[in-house]
């Protein structure tokens, strides 16, 4: 049996913007163009990063690099990155053609300012040192990253929701991007949380994905867009998220991953958790007197057919279930420090309410 391949790493908008960064202040500084730059993480290792383009336009020096996202099949993987830089009358960062603009709080830069991450902009300076360094050339230089497609990628991005807009976000804590990062996931999401709190929002709408997200919205249409937050299998991190905001959460689940938020799995990924059903079997036997029943969800090939056994028949089973999701969700959002009010939905599979811990409580 042959092993199974490797996921390969690559890096982040962050270590490109860097790298088309060192290669225009050489060329700026230098009258060179150089082949290739290496770059630094702000971990550990480096990466060498070939030029695209480079070239003297009128005063100002531009360097295009092509970002290697690995084998992380992000919208940005082979976007071109590019560095327009001249002299200035001080330093400073800027963001030109789509690099997006953040008009929400919440986020770690402030309103008004490029979608540029501390991150980024701690690998930028250092480019721009490095070079001077090699140089003694200390003359104050003004930099514009861009993005020539980053209008069209933030498109199929979420970063409206955030208020990012006109362009993507240079991102990374590291420069280092791996494949199918948790990580970039659950930063995500925390800054989805964050975004909200800071506009002022109480409460979040968690749902784990697109189609929950869609039947959510539609249950509250008065709320902005920011109060939807799609945590994936992401349970724990997230309700930890929102205690630390102090935020209050409702859940807005089908079945099945509202079995597994009942049953306390902190990610609730088929692959690392399989939904268990015998759970939700014992569930039934302590409510109902019925061994048949039992036996039928036990047996059942998957939520949504133990779901069809339920429905009909014990839906005070299924009420419980989201008692217990969101007892785990408060659970989880205690280990922050702070206690939050939590709620939880559960959603059939044609959208509508199966059950509500609000309405039963009442």
């Amino acid at each position: 049996m042959s092993k199974k391949r490797q996921l390969r790493s690559g890096f982040t908008t962050g270590t490109a913007a860097a790298a088309a960064v060192k290669g225009a202040v050489t060329l700026l500084l230098t009258g060179r163009c150089p082949k290739a730059v290496v770059i630094p993480f702000l971990t550990e290792g480096e990466v060498t990063i070939p030029l695209v383009f480079c070239e003297m336009q009128k005063d100002a020096a531009v360097v295009t690099v092509m970002k290697d996202g690995g084998d992380d099949p992000d919208i940005t993987k082979h976007a071109i990155i590019g560095a327009r830089v001249r002299f200035g009358e001080k330093d400073e960062i800027t963001g030109g053609e789509g690099v997006g603009r953040v008009t929400r709080p919440g986020l770690e830069v402030p309103v008004g300012e490029p979608a540029i991450n501390p991150g980024p902009q701690k690998m930028i300076g250092q480019s721009v040192e490095a070079v001077r360094f090699e140089t003694g050339d200390e003359r104050p230089l003004s930099i514009e990253i861009f993005v020539p497609d980053g209008k069209e990628m933030a498109k199929k991005t979420l970063n409206f929701r955030l208020g990012i807009e006109g362009g993507i976000s240079i991102l990374g804590t590291t420069g280092i991007e791996r494949p199918l990062s948790h990580e970039a996931y659950e930063a995500t999401v925390r800054s989805s949380i964050k975004v909200a709190r800071a506009m002022g929002a109480e409460s979040v709408v968690c749902t784990t994905g697109r189609r929950s997200e869609r039947f959510a919205m539609a249950f509250f249409p008065a709320f902005d867009e920011a109060r939807f937050v799609q945590i994936g299998d992401f349970f724990k991190s997230s309700m930890v998220t929102a205690g630390e905001q102090g935020t209050d959460v409702i859940l807005s689940v089908f079945f099945g991953k509202a079995v597994k938020m009942a049953a306390g799995i902190p990610h609730t990924h088929a692959a690392k958790s399989d939904l268990n059903l015998r759970f939700l079997a014992d569930l039934v036997a302590e409510m109902v007197d019925d061994k048949a029943l039992v036996e039928k969800v036990a047996g059942s090939n998957s939520a949504r057919e133990a779901f069809t056994h339920l429905a009909g028949p014990c839906p005070d089973v299924i009420a419980r279930v989201g008692e217990l999701a969101a007892e785990s969700a408060k659970r989880f959002a205690r280990e922050s420090g702070k206690k939050i009010e939590t709620r939880c939905i559960i959603i059939d599979f044609d959208g509508n309410v199966a059950s509500d811990t609000a309405r039963e409580a009442r």
